[in-house]
């Protein structure tokens, strides 16, 4: 039977399909997790799987490339922002709100992501792109404001969300520069780590955390280590290093609609109409965000 090859984009976009997946069910495993394990326990946990794998793919296939002075740079800021920060406050703010909240909030993160990438990294700001942040932009709060509290929402937990979706942002466009040299599995390896280095001050506390944990919630841990981490962030990576930063973060907006789903199924938290307005907003948004504009023509000069 012949092997099926993929094309290049239908390999990105495989990657990406896999990423969303995998990050819209870790805000609901994170959720479930979060009452057997605080904020720093469980990011150090999971950081340490993820690391684990990573760093033992990375030596098995001996594609190591030496990064250079600024390439050390980012990959600190990428894992100290986005692996290590990132989590704790994503955690920490879960345990505030339910995880379609929580999904919406850090959806500010691709909207971040555009902007200081068409800023900093010069990408530009294409039509489509302004035209289906803005629309997604739009979906995602539909869902918050659908699947908030019955009452006043978390101000804390609210806060948390928000340094989530900076330390989100500021962590891709420090990885973006990164993968245009070293492999995607290395940068992706070599940021974990170092976010799990930089939540090594939560050690005790994940030690004490896993002696009275049930094994169901020890599980969640690994698994939110070995999937949503090392292999969401591989197949990440491996996309961001083939699309634009701020076309690839939009594509994150249909996490939310996928959250409240799984919330649904695992958790029983049965999303109003209006959430699933606002999710298919999102997926209208993101297919918006993917057109590329018509190419100018310019008129031909009359023959004199």
């Amino acid at each position: 039977m012949p092997s099926v090859v993929l094309s290049p984009a239908a390999r990105t976009t495989t990657a990406v399909v896999i990423t969303v997946l995998a990050w819209a069910s870790a805000f609901v495993a994170i959720r479930a997790v979060g009452r057997d394990f605080e904020p720093g326990s469980l990011a150090l946990g999971r950081l340490l799987v993820g690391a684990i794998v990573l760093v033992s793919i990375t030596v098995l296939r001996r594609a190591w490339v030496r990064p250079t002075r600024r390439e050390w740079l980012l990959l600190v800021v990428c894992g100290v922002a986005w692996f290590a920060l990132y989590n704790v406050a994503l955690n920490a703010a879960e345990q505030h709100l339910d995880a379609g909240t929580t999904a919406m909030i850090v959806g500010v993160g691709p909207v971040l992501i555009a902007v200081l990438a068409g800023w900093l990294l010069r990408e530009g700001f294409p039509r489509w792109l302004v035209i289906g942040a803005g629309v997604a932009f739009a979906g995602a709060v539909l869902v918050g404001v659908a699947t908030r509290r019955a009452g006043a929402v978390d101000v804390t937990g609210v806060g948390l969300a928000l340094v989530a979706a900076v330390t989100y942002a500021i962590g891709v466009l420090a990885q973006k520069p990164v993968l245009r040299r070293l492999p995607a599995l290395q940068v992706t390896a070599t940021a974990c780590l170092i976010g799990a280095v930089a939540c090594l001050p939560f050690l005790p506390q994940l030690v004490g955390d896993l002696a009275d944990a049930p094994g169901s919630a020890i599980a969640g841990v690994v698994y939110l280590g070995a999937v949503p981490t090392a292999l969401a962030f591989v197949t990440w990576a491996y996309a961001l290093a083939r699309m634009d930063a701020g076309r690839l973060g939009v594509t994150t907006y249909v996490v939310p609609p996928i959250t409240i789903l799984l919330s649904l199924v695992l958790l029983d938290e049965v999303p109003p109409l209006l959430a699933l307005a606002g999710g298919a907003l999102c997926l209208v948004g993101v297919g918006l965000s993917r057109r590329r504009s018509r190419p100018r023509v310019e008129p031909a000069p009359a023959e004199g």
